[in-house]
């Protein structure tokens, strides 16, 4: 059931990053450099594993998020952009 579950919320991610990048008639790069309208998830998430959240006296600054990422944030909701401090 579990399981179930996470496949369902995982579909549901993909199917709308996927619609987001054909509204904008955009592409991000996949695994081998190359444009892509259809990228799995997977490699969206394996992108930002590297990114980490620093706090330093109160002020919180996120690291390693290069104009690619910033690139592919565009296409997720305003809650992912908050998450990594772009909104």
């Amino acid at each position: 059931m579990v399981m179930g579950l996470c496949f369902l919320v995982y579909s549901l991610g993909q199917r709308a990053l996927r619609q987001s990048l054909k509204r904008g008639s955009q592409t991000i790069q996949n695994q081998l450099g190359k444009p892509s309208v259809t990228p799995t998830l997977g490699w969206v998430f394996q992108c930002f594993m590297s990114i980490h959240l620093l706090t330093f006296a109160f002020l919180k600054q996120i690291s390693n998020l290069s104009e690619q990422r910033c690139w592919i944030l565009q296409f997720f909701d305003a809650v992912c952009r908050k998450y990594y401090l772009l909104c």
